[in-house]
């Protein structure tokens, strides 16, 4: 089944083609990328497995002109993949929030586009473009079929009294004020996955999951299942990230915008764009230009980088006492997959768990990776996420028992 795979933002279209045999066999037909949707001139990278790239620009003004972008570039005669549009089976797409309403991946009807509607308050960077992607295929490609992968469906099974805050309980029942968790996607396919790998039944298995990027989360998975995870009501939360300053005393909130003056929209746009490794270490909210920073002896980067390694540390050491130990510990994500400092950093930190740590492994890079000798008492890898892949299963499932 040749399969579209959409991952839509606020003014960017990322993009899979695979064909998909079965859930193990597949072949990747072509990838790209549209960004600067909205802006005066857009830009289009896109690569077919086996052919040169192709990048060009021109104008984006809407996400529809971006699907109709990307199905001109499979079709190239020189750069494409596709002899006509009706060789594309099935869509789907990454859909950020699904509230409670949506515990797994659904086919798109009219009843699912009103859910991601609703969410939109609770997702108001994601999931507009995500309905956005959804209605532009429907223009294009009216008789396809969609499916939604729900980045919060994998956290739909944390207990109440982990996903639950505090507050009155009407919040809850008026607004669905509560724990949601993000990157579920990543962590549902990395947690499978390093089970795999690291020879755990994953039915009987404690891991933990550690996405770390731009956007950082994890996931406390036990037997297969997650009991918990950083983000909340919604990305914000957790970990100091690229731009989101993550967990914070909530006092703090109405205190600088009390001294500020600032607008909730003000406050929001702080706390999500101007904070994180960008606000804390002032230089970038790209790992790599705070790490060279810090390597050249900024001290503010360096603060930035200590502060997400403590973070990182505290959440692992309050998931294993959840779990009453763990097994395997995974790294995902640009930081997770790529900086072998971040990794070194929490491993030393570990110890206490009978962790031993493989310092040559960890230099190495690999999309598998052991970090850990074989007689330590917890194994930590890092596996490279494949949330395209988790999409184009979920959809072929979907699409292949609607059919039925």
């Amino acid at each position: 089944m040749i399969i579209l795979v959409l991952n839509c933002g606020s003014s960017s279209l990322k993009y899979q083609l695979l064909d998909m045999k079965n859930d193990e066999v597949y072949d990747l037909l072509a990838k790209g990328l549209v960004e600067r949707i909205g802006s005066e001139m857009g830009g289009v990278k896109h690569q077919a497995t086996g052919k040169e790239a192709l990048k060009f620009e021109k104008p984006v003004p809407d996400h529809t002109v971006a699907v109709k972008a990307v199905l001109d570039c499979l079709l190239d005669k020189e750069y494409g993949v596709l002899s006509t549009l009706e060789d594309i089976e099935a869509v789907g797409h990454r859909v950020l929030h699904g509230g409670m309403e949506v515990i797994c991946s659904k086919l798109v009807d009219e009843h699912v586009e009103a859910v991601i509607e609703k969410c939109c308050d609770l997702g108001p960077l994601h999931n507009p473009a995500n309905l956005r992607g959804i209605r532009a295929v429907k223009e294009v490609l009216p008789t396809v079929p969609q499916v939604a992968v729900f980045d919060t469906a994998f956290h739909q099974t944390m207990p109440a009294y982990s996903y639950m805050y505090a507050l009155p309980y009407e919040y809850f029942e008026k607004y669905g004020v509560r724990k949601y968790g993000f990157h579920g996607t990543s962590h549902r396919y990395v947690s499978a996955k390093g089970a795999k790998f690291a020879g755990l039944d994953l039915a009987h298995s404690r891991i933990i999951t550690c996405h770390l990027g731009n956007g950082s989360s994890i996931a406390c998975v036990e037997n297969g299942k997650c009991i918990d995870t950083t983000m909340g009501l919604t990305p914000l939360a957790g970990l100091e990230m690229g731009t989101r300053c993550g967990s914070i005393d909530p006092a703090v909130v109405t205190y600088l915008m009390q001294k500020e003056n600032l607008t909730p929209a003000q406050m929001d746009a702080i706390m999500n764009k101007k904070s994180g490794l960008l606000g804390l270490g002032g230089v970038s909210n790209d790992m790599r230009d705070t790490s060279a920073a810090a390597n050249a002896g900024n001290p503010r980067a360096k603060l930035a980088l200590k502060k997400l390694t403590h973070d990182i540390i505290k959440y692992i050491g309050s998931y294993v006492a959840e779990m009453n130990g763990v097994d395997l510990i995974v790294f995902t994500g640009g930081i997770g997959e790529n900086n072998a400092r971040i990794r070194r950093r929490v491993a030393e930190n570990l110890t206490y768990l009978g962790v031993k740590f493989d310092l040559e492994a960890n230099e190495n890079k690999a999309d598998e990776m052991l970090l850990t000798t074989p007689d330590s008492k917890v194994k930590i890898a890092v596996i490279a996420t494949n949330e395209e892949l988790v999409i184009a299963q979920d959809t072929m499932h979907i699409v292949m028992d609607a059919e039925e």
